[in-house]
């Protein structure tokens, strides 16, 4: 937990569905569903566009236990996801533009600090989720800071160049409880030299945790990469909430 931290400021926005709360804190636009929960995990979703209802939804179908789901959006996906600096994989798009350090103390110092100012209860745990860089950003949290007891990285990009090695050289800021890692079996037939590896990396991760001793799970889903997103994330959910 933060000490000596400012207190956050932040805006409410009164919404027609009363189910979920939508914040504007630091630039970003938050959509918080499960609200009125008492203890329950808080997940913290990361995502480059859209308001995480039918994931929350499909969440709840797919589990019976409680949680809360704080949904970011209005990421600046190449910048605020990265960890260090990479030339863009495809021609045409942005490098990667190392923000994830930048991000992180924004999120721990100011976005869930007001999240926690308006759901009913303290969470009874923090985990942290993503799709695809944001599923790479959500493992690194784990190294930079001991507030999340878990990470789902669903179809996460861990063929970024030397995060495998960073995994294998580097310890947990706190040992993490569950980790949930996904992909789709066609991810890995890609002509890109670096994103083809996404698998292999992966499994290498999943086995790095299992022989740490964490509580480590990976799923191989029907598909490519852009199949089935929001599916992909709510069992993610469901696992983690086991």
């Amino acid at each position: 937990m933060l000490t000596g931290a400012k207190a956050p400021t932040f805006h409410v926005v009164t919404l027609q569905d009363k189910s979920v709360i939508m914040m504007q804190i630091a630039g970003k636009n938050v959509y918080i569903y499960g609200v009125n929960e008492q203890s329950a995990p808080l997940i913290i979703l990361n995502t480059f566009q859209g308001n995480g209802k039918e994931i929350y939804e499909k969440g709840r179908r797919w589990t019976d236990k409680p949680f809360v789901l704080a949904v970011i959006g209005d990421i600046e996906w190449n910048r605020e996801m990265s960890p260090w600096e990479c030339m863009p994989v495809f021609k045409g798009e942005k490098p990667f533009q190392a923000g994830a350090d930048i991000y992180l103390a924004q999120l721990t110092g100011e976005i869930i600090p007001a999240i926690k100012q308006v759901i009913s209860a303290e969470p009874k745990s923090l985990i942290i989720t993503g799709y695809s860089l944001a599923g790479l950003f959500a493992l690194y949290s784990l190294y930079q800071t001991d507030m999340f007891q878990g990470a789902i990285s669903a179809s996460g990009s861990l063929w970024f160049p030397n995060f495998a090695e960073y995994v294998m050289e580097n310890s947990f800021a706190q040992k993490p409880d569950k980790v949930y890692l996904s992909l789709g079996n066609k991810e890995k037939n890609v002509k890109n030299k670096l994103m083809m590896q996404v698998e292999n990396r992966t499994r290498a991760i999943w086995d790095h945790y299992q022989q740490q001793g964490v509580d480590t799970v990976f799923e191989l889903n029907p598909g490519n990469h852009f199949r089935d997103v929001d599916d992909r994330i709510a069992k993610g959910i469901a696992w983690i909430l086991k």
